[in-house]
């Protein structure tokens, strides 16, 4: 942690802003295990997010404004995309197609949708702290310098979009998504800061990518 601290540019708020992150993600991840919602039943969640699939089952697709590629999942924490959807539920994160869907979902339905988008997890090995922009350095306390989230409640970033990325960012800067770990961190970088990050976890591999879909909804069976 000190190491890190002093690694990183002298900029008002960013050392404060580096010892709330590391320190926050240290004790949420030792409470995971505790936290952490039953498995959902990806078979039964392939059923109810079909529609899931008109905008994150196609590679490349773009929300059309602001326009920013739709994050990929295939790969993603199950765990984190559940906690996502409870987010997108309460108003926590603001995106009105996001809000509908999650209240459509009982609680064990977003579940089994996220364990189906999930699908497995990315494995990859670490990445040399040398290697990995100063810009970068607190991020990879929760998310890792691979970009595989460190605890299933953090999300995987690499291979993500990084128009994806970058949107997500400034949406924490603004408060437009609401989590006090990642406003604080967010608070504190510059749109150059913004920008390396994500082109450094965007390009990390092997990473996430798009969830395959069938083309007929008749397809898909139990």
């Amino acid at each position: 942690m000190s190491e890190l601290w002093l690694r990183l540019p002298v900029r008002s708020g960013v050392r404060l802003a580096t010892a709330i992150v590391a320190l926050s993600c240290g004790a949420l991840a030792a409470t995971a295990t505790a936290t952490q919602p039953p498995i959902g039943n990806a078979r039964e969640g392939r059923i109810i997010g079909y529609t899931c699939l008109g905008c994150h089952g196609i590679k490349g697709y773009r929300n059309a404004y602001p326009d920013y590629n739709v994050p990929r999942l295939r790969g993603q924490s199950a765990q984190y995309l559940y906690d996502a959807l409870k987010e997108y539920r309460s108003g926590a994160r603001a995106y009105p197609t996001m809000h509908l869907q999650a209240l459509s979902l009982d609680p064990q339905q977003m579940r089994d949708v996220a364990a189906y988008l999930a699908g497995k997890p990315v494995k990859a090995r670490p990445v040399p702290a040398a290697r990995v922009p100063a810009q970068a350095a607190v991020c990879a306390s929760c998310h890792g310098s691979n970009g595989i989230g460190v605890s299933p409640m953090y999300p995987t970033l690499a291979g993500q979009h990084e128009s994806y990325l970058i949107r997500a960012l400034h949406e924490y800067q603004t408060g437009y998504r609401k989590n006090p770990i990642m406003n604080a961190m967010a608070a504190s970088l510059s749109a150059t800061d913004i920008r390396i990050i994500a082109a450094y976890f965007s390009r990390l591999r092997p990473g996430l990518h798009t969830v395959p879909r069938p083309l007929f909804k008749w397809e898909v069976k139990k």
